[in-house]
């Protein structure tokens, strides 16, 4: 009798994309499994393509509709890889083992407020992972998936090796401010494709209006996920933001400069790569080491608590400039 599964990760891009391993591992495992998988409905998009997946439930305003829906089926299993108030809530009344995964929150206060590191030297994907040893489900070593559906037009790309940088980051201190990316980009030798959502449109123009000799394609806000993350298949690599598009990236097996600000990546949400990856030879991580304040948050804020903002105004630019310029184009790799 095939297996009925549910998975619960609310969002966000990151997050799903980081939790793709559970599907595949659990598919590949029980082929005549059933995965429903429950993500917030902005989200859906990302699993619409996943082969692995056989029903996507969103979430939206109507709590009630769906909390329904889900008392109409049978679950064998549920895989809770949110683990909130909200998903326990979601879960209350249904069939199924329930297994959530752990989220090292006193941990993560450990680091954050006293800087004593206590976590893990585990990725997050291994702990999603954990969460299904009931089914002793292992790991394959294949990575995670980010599947670009066939219909994605790509949009007009430089005529010669180029490199992509999405500029974005959900919160501020992720971010390197304004004139630390124009320090970043005068040193950067290739074309550049910005990526980015709308929120980032207006720091995109801006860099392009100051940066007038560089050559600079600017897609922010203009095209899908999916045409971005298409566009990453063609670059030499990705500069990015402790961001939903760096996991994209690693998925695609693309090389991936990733500037960190406020987080760090002992949370366990750096770059993960499939263990025959050609782009991890070539990725790297740049943090400002040493300062007494950083992480000042396991997410972010919309500002510096300290005022300085040293995490980012102390990136050498330089040095991350020539990482990207060291890359290799794409057909050398």
């Amino acid at each position: 009798m095939a297996l009925h599964i549910l998975i619960i990760r609310f969002s966000s891009i990151g997050d799903i994309v980081l939790s793709s391993p559970v599907m595949r591992c659990l598919k590949n495992a029980y082929p005549d499994c059933h995965i429903s998988y429950v993500t917030k409905k902005g989200y859906a998009k990302l699993l619409e393509a996943n082969p692995y997946v056989d029903r996507i439930l969103s979430l939206d305003d109507n709590w009630t509709s769906l909390k329904q829906e889900l008392k109409n089926n049978s679950f064998d299993y549920i895989f809770d890889l949110h683990h909130n108030l909200r998903s326990k809530r979601l879960v209350r009344g249904l069939s199924g083992e329930y297994y959530a995964f752990r989220k090292l929150n006193p941990e993560k206060w450990l680091l954050v407020n006293f800087k004593i590191n206590r976590l893990p030297k585990i990725h997050i994907v291994d702990r999603y992972l954990a969460t299904t040893k009931c089914l002793a489900i292992e790991y394959d070593g294949l990575g995670l998936d980010f599947f670009i559906p066939e219909t994605t037009t790509l949009p007009a790309l430089p005529d010669r090796p180029f490199v992509a940088v999405a500029i974005g980051g959900q919160h501020r201190t992720k971010r390197m401010p304004l004139i630390k990316l124009i320090e970043l980009i005068e040193h950067i030798n290739s074309p550049l494709v910005l990526l980015g959502g709308k929120e980032d449109k207006e720091v995109a123009d801006e860099l392009c209006q100051k940066l007038p000799d560089q050559s600079i394609l600017n897609y922010c806000g203009a095209i899908s996920l999916n045409q971005s993350a298409l566009i990453l298949t063609k670059a030499k690599g990705l500069a990015t933001h402790d961001t939903g598009m760096m996991h994209i990236a690693a998925a695609l097996d693309v090389p991936i400069i990733s500037i960190w600000g406020n987080t760090v990546p002992e949370f366990g949400m750096y770059p993960f790569y499939p263990k025959s990856s050609a782009g991890a030879r070539n990725a790297k991580i740049f943090e400002v080491n040493g300062l007494k304040c950083r992480p000042c948050s396991k997410i972010g804020y919309d500002s510096c608590p300290k005022g300085h903002f040293n995490c980012m105004n102390l990136q050498q630019t330089e040095l991350i400039a020539q990482a990207l310029n060291r890359l290799p184009s794409v057909q050398e790799k």
